[in-house]
């Protein structure tokens, strides 16, 4: 049973390739982004659960006696393996103060606090008295994973705290991952939290969170990918406002409108996942230079693809063109039509030419992390393997 204050995170997600195409039946391969969300988790000692999401300036706590008779007066049962109910979720919302419809992300953060930790004690004991802290190195609303990131970190919290997984983080350790068994179970209930917040999720973005590495995803199949080298990146939010839902509807209407043009460059798409992966899995047994500049090209034909298909953006093409003229090469990776890019850096890409690639782009008005992707899924901390950064973060009251 959990006893002492504890530190665990869950990465985000990039989709690497097969974006738009993976909505028609195409594979797509899903990263793990090491811009992570960290979360900080204490017994609390006066019968209260408390959350405070400085990001989304959320600080709520409630008698974990309200919460038990609030547990009680549902008539459905919780389950991890059906969608929350609609009276589930009116109720919780009429409970928290929340208006219905509201999509604020506080209002959707708080709701998926509150059905996972009801949902979570009303299976494993009672409801936990907790002190949760969570704080985010990702961007929200930028197709990175955010909200995934945040139900992984809660499932795997709650779970702990309920006694329904293990803690195996020993004495001395500065990281420890949980079992398979203990991950997939973390996984389902992160699901959960990602149907409260999204409707109908994919399950991608909360599996790339839970077991980290790549993912590939097919007709709703996802398959982690074997052993996959961590990708040193440039990531770059060109902070255009999107509609994924706009984007993918213009998609369609083009391959209704010129089928024998555009799907051959969905097979085309389909065929550099496919390609892509066989390269990934083959590189950590044999780390040879030679596999990026099969990298980079596949970056550069699939960033014309996606033009072709028509989710490109003047703000995306001159992020390819500044990258391109250090030497770099970049795509934008997920809905498109603005949103963000990945340029690829190879082990021996100078930090003088990522430093001007870097300035060029904030030139621009854009926002750039140097971070990597192929990360470690859900993790617990100890406080010694934490930078300073994330521990003041951590260190809010």
């Amino acid at each position: 049973m959990w006893e002492r204050s504890l530190v665990l995170s869950a990465p985000g997600k990039v989709i690497l390739h097969g974006e738009h195409a993976v909505v028609h039946g195409k594979v797509a391969l899903a990263v793990a982004l090491n811009l992570r969300t960290f979360l900080r988790l204490r017994p609390c000692d006066d019968s209260r659960v408390c959350i405070h999401l400085p990001g989304v300036s959320v600080r709520r706590s409630w008698d974990t006696s309200c919460l038990q008779e609030l547990q009680k007066g549902f008539t459905a049962d919780f389950d991890e393996s059906k969608s929350p109910s609609v009276e589930q979720l009116d109720t919780l919302r009429e409970f928290a103060g929340i208006a219905a419809g509201a999509t604020a992300p506080e209002s959707l953060a708080t709701l998926a606090f509150l059905y996972m930790c009801l949902a979570i004690s009303a299976k494993y004991g009672d409801v936990p008295s907790v002190d949760i802290l969570v704080w985010s190195e990702l961007p929200t609303g930028a197709g990175l994973g955010s909200s995934a990131a945040y139900a992984v970190c809660l499932a795997a919290a709650l779970l702990t705290a309920c006694g329904a997984i293990s803690c195996p983080l020993k004495d001395g350790e500065s990281t420890a991952r949980w079992t398979e068994e203990e991950l997939t179970l973390i996984n389902s209930w992160a699901f959960q939290g990602e149907r409260v917040i999204h409707g109908n999720p994919s399950g991608v973005d909360n599996a790339v969170g839970t077991w980290g590495g790549a993912l590939r995803y097919q007709s709703g199949k996802i398959t982690p990918l074997k052993r996959v080298p961590t990708l040193r990146i440039l990531l770059t939010n060109t902070k255009v406002p999107r509609s994924t839902k706009v984007l993918v509807a213009g998609v369609k209407e083009k391959i209704l409108k010129f089928p024998a043009i555009m799907n051959p460059v969905l097979d085309s798409i389909d065929a550099i996942s496919q390609e892509c992966q066989s390269v990934l899995e083959a590189m950590p047994a044999n780390p040879s230079p030679e596999y990026y500049p099969v990298l980079e090209e596949l970056f550069d034909i699939n960033q014309h693809q996606l033009n072709v298909i028509g989710v490109g953006h003047p703000s995306l093409d001159r992020l390819c063109r500044v990258t391109a003229s250090h030497g770099l090469h970049s795509k934008l990776t997920g809905a498109g039509g603005g949103g963000c890019g990945i340029t690829l850096l190879r082990p021996d890409t100078s930090p003088l030419a990522v430093e001007a690639a870097k300035r060029d782009l904030c030139a621009c008005g854009f926002e750039c992390w140097e971070t990597n992707i192929g990360a470690p899924g859900v993790t617990l901390h100890s406080s010694s393997s934490l930078d300073a950064q994330v521990l003041q973060a951590l260190s809010q009251s």
